[in-house]
């Protein structure tokens, strides 16, 4: 396993404080504010940490104020409903005394249906794409400083863009984006782990595509770029620490704010997941 790896499933390993209550950390690698994914994964394992036998199926979090990533976050689950079938939890994440994040959450018990899936985009495999070392050389001059940093340190998901060239050049494409991810160690096998992991995951690039079709990127400077809600759905069982490909749209851009859609399939095809999420995507006119 990476010790990137070990650093997510540390930050992921809630200490519990009281029946509900629970507290989290944030890495130490000089971003100005807590990191989506993070908040959406840790907000998880708290509601999860509540359920018996049963693992989550749909999550829908708002993102609240910005994280301060030098002191812990409590989270504090409230028990909706236990059902004969669903579970619901709702989770608000606290830092100096606020929310900075509320999240429902309805886990399900596994039972047979009706299975139906719309197929994966055809696309290159991820062994038939450059690196990450690789794209890293032609993308990480143009990012800001911090995030630079934070793209250089070793990370616990591997990226592999399908259309890195959007992050090389200003030209507006068709608002779709498609990588490869899975967790760069291996995972312990307990679902509920892998969930919380893709969760973690999952906030990574989807706000991205809503610029696409206007040739930017939330990396440059002069984008103010910050997640707004986060909804995810879990389809299927799936491991986090194997190929996947999040196969992402934005169907509409406007009033600074951008709205994407994304579908994860596992390597053979299996759709796993469904994400959806609108960010803020304001210029900086004093950058621009």
């Amino acid at each position: 396993m990476s010790r990137a790896v070990d650093d997510l499933l540390a930050i992921l390993d809630l200490e519990p404080l009281e029946r509900n209550l629970f507290r989290g950390r944030s890495p130490q690698v000089g971003w100005q504010r807590v990191f989506g994914g993070q908040v959406i994964g840790q907000a998880l394992v708290a509601a999860a940490r509540t359920v018996e036998g049963r693992l989550a199926h749909s999550l829908h979090g708002y993102f609240l104020r910005p994280g301060d990533p030098k002191v812990p976050i409590i989270y504090e689950v409230e028990r909706i409903r236990d059902g004969g079938s669903f579970t619901t939890r709702r989770v608000v994440a606290i830092q100096h005394g606020q929310a900075i994040f509320s999240m429902s959450a309805s886990f399900h018990v596994d039972e047979p249906g009706f299975d139906h899936a719309a197929p994966m985009p055809a696309v290159p495999g991820p062994e038939n794409l450059p690196i990450e070392a690789q794209v890293r050389e032609s993308v990480l001059p143009l990012m800001p400083d911090p995030v630079r940093a934070y793209y250089e340190r070793e990370r616990p998901i591997e990226l592999r863009p399908v259309e890195y060239t959007r992050y090389t050049s200003r030209e507006p494409m068709e608002p779709r984006f498609n990588l490869w991810i899975r967790a760069t160690g291996a995972l312990p096998d307990d679902p509920a782990v892998h969930q919380a992991v893709l969760a973690y995951a999952s906030d990574m690039t989807l706000l991205d595509s809503s610029l696409a079709a206007h040739g930017r990127t939330v990396f440059e400077r002069s984008i103010q770029a910050a997640s707004l809600d986060h909804a995810l759905w879990f389809h299927r069982p799936f491991r986090a620490d194997d190929w996947m490909l999040y196969a992402q749209d934005s169907p509409s851009a406007s009033g600074a704010r951008g709205f994407s859609r994304g579908s994860i399939h596992t390597g053979d095809g299996r759709l796993v997941a469904s994400v959806a999420q609108e960010g803020l995507i304001r210029q900086r006119l004093d950058l621009a």
